[in-house]
């Protein structure tokens, strides 16, 4: 099921994917659309190529064969978006699970997003982002005195600050407390609704992926299925994807 439509153009385009190490098929003929403006969550069980399929997307790993698109343009295509300044079309924020770092090394939020400046860019995109995350209080603090979900909001604001069209999430809502993790999904939602960010993210949570994500793509090194998370993921889908039985459960996100 593609969620391509005239509303959502094709956001990303992967057509027969293969990736492999040591020639071990990692993710094996992997083809599916991504809608423009929409949330993609992608699950499935540990080993299923999920964090892969990122790095592959985002062309930190080599491809055995297969095609990737932007916006019907491929991968490798270049295109002029900010300022006359010659970068990625697609443009794509990155988010991880775990953002190593020494906590005594003294650099400020701010300082650490100047960092992620694109040439060209004015310094007060700083600001404007951390305000867009709740973080612009905290500018001037140390980035090693800032809490779990603190940290990860600057991590964000971090992919923001390049004015990203796609942002990948790889279960960057990992150790943050049940409080902290409705509203980092709160913020991911408005970042969807109100700046049309194309938003993928990884997650293990199942209520997570049906009350936040517009459609799911299961993997398991192969495609097994792609939809509408409410319709496609029912008990029997989840035992084929999983291989166990796996109960729905809620954090009473309201």
């Amino acid at each position: 099921m593609s969620s391509s439509n005239k509303k959502n153009p094709t956001a990303i385009e992967i057509k027969n994917l293969t990736v492999a190490y040591d020639k071990e098929k990692i993710l094996d003929n992997l083809s599916f659309n991504i809608g423009a403006e929409t949330i993609t969550a992608l699950i499935g069980p540990n080993g299923a190529g999920k964090t892969t399929l990122i790095r592959a997307i985002l062309g930190l790993i080599p491809i055995q064969k297969g095609s990737i698109k932007f916006f019907n343009r491929d991968a490798l295509q270049k295109c002029n978006h900010l300022k006359g300044h010659h970068i990625d079309c697609f443009h794509p924020g990155y988010v991880p699970q775990r953002y190593s770092f020494d906590k005594t090394f003294p650099i400020t939020v701010r300082e650490f997003l100047g960092l992620a400046l694109l040439s060209g860019q004015d310094a007060s995109k700083i600001d404007k982002t951390l305000k867009e995350v709740g973080m612009l209080k905290n500018k001037d603090r140390l980035l090693g005195q800032l809490s779990g979900g603190q940290v990860q909001r600057v991590l964000i604001a971090k992919a923001l600050v390049a004015e990203p069209k796609i942002l990948f999430l790889d279960e960057a809502a990992f150790g943050i407390d049940i409080a902290g993790e409705k509203t980092f999904y709160e913020l991911i939602k408005h970042l969807n609704k109100k700046q049309g960010i194309t938003c993928i993210l990884v997650s293990h949570e199942i209520d997570v992926v049906f009350k936040y994500a517009d459609q799911v793509i299961c993997l398991n090194k192969k495609m097994i299925c792609q939809g509408v998370p409410k319709k496609l993921l029912t008990p029997k889908t989840l035992t084929e994807i999983y291989g166990k039985e796996i109960g729905l459960y809620e954090h009473k996100y309201k």
